[in-house]
């Protein structure tokens, strides 16, 4: 499996188009909101909720932009050790929140952990994926909490969710929401499948870091699996995960968070808008 190529006219215009925002030095940052609901009658509300990988490398006019955004407060999926492995340590920008809220148990991370997802990627990525995203649904109950008792509870605040790549952690809990907003299949297929253009200026500095590692370095092609989004992929985990695992969004967060259905009644009322 080798680095996908993507013509450099449609990725810049991609990338300096909705629901991408440009904010510099955070990659694959874009607003949740937009989407249409299965019935067409409402729609996610936008300039609210934003989701992107790690912020790490963000420059001044970044923190500027990410202000003038509305964001007051981040909400960080990554495990202490990851943070602490990759020398990632959360940036402070002035008058913004940064909220720990980790998904993942810190062991994932460790060389053992790494080794046995490298060897399951080599074999059958849809199925390594599954169980991959299986894990974050499994542990990742408090920290999606802490995120939805925000958009709960400040409406008038907008708010960032991040992982590394914004693609796994955040991608499971963007799918979620949006099924829990009422947004169809394929809408949450292929806004899974733009982190493809999202993370596309930030692989070769995934690439060096990961290559650091020799279990990564002399297995290239599990790791470019790992760092892809493909359709399918999240196709598979809505049906197969999501759907016929959990009984749905709604069903998941009843039984691995403490949200009542009067919770769930107020974060759709505040996140959805009439469609125009």
């Amino acid at each position: 499996m080798s680095i996908p190529t993507i013509d450099p006219e449609i990725l810049q215009k991609t990338l300096s188009s909705p629901p991408f925002v440009e904010v510099d030095g955070i990659v694959n940052i874009r607003d949740f909101g937009g989407h249409p609901t299965s019935d067409r009658s409402a729609r996610v509300r936008s300039c609210y909720l934003f989701r992107s990988g790690e912020p790490t490398k963000i420059t001044e006019s970044g923190k500027d932009k990410l202000k003038s955004l509305g964001v007051r407060k981040v909400f960080d999926f990554r495990s202490e050790l990851e943070i602490a492995k990759y020398k990632a340590a959360t940036p402070a920008v002035d008058g913004v929140e940064f909220v720990r809220a980790p998904v993942s148990d810190d062991d994932a991370y460790d060389p053992v952990g790494l080794a046995a997802r490298v060897k399951r990627f080599q074999a059958d990525d849809l199925t390594a994926f599954a169980a991959l995203y299986t894990g974050i649904f499994e542990s990742g109950g408090p920290a999606y909490e802490k995120v939805l008792l925000h958009l709960r509870d400040h409406p008038e605040e907008p708010c960032l969710v991040h992982c590394t790549a914004g693609k796994d952690r955040t991608g499971v809990f963007a799918a979620i929401l949006l099924k829990l907003l009422g947004v169809d299949d394929e809408t949450i297929v292929n806004d899974y499948a733009l982190t493809t253009i999202g993370l596309y200026p930030a692989l070769p500095m995934l690439i060096a870091r990961f290559q650091k590692e020799e279990m990564f370095r002399d297995n290239m092609d599990a790791m470019l699996k790992m760092a892809s989004a493909r359709p399918e992929t999240i196709r598979a985990v809505l049906d197969r995960v999501l759907k016929d695992k959990y009984g749905g969004a709604e069903n998941y967060l009843k039984t691995h968070t403490s949200l009542t259905d009067q919770d769930i009644a107020r974060i759709r009322q505040n996140l959805l808008v009439q469609a125009s």
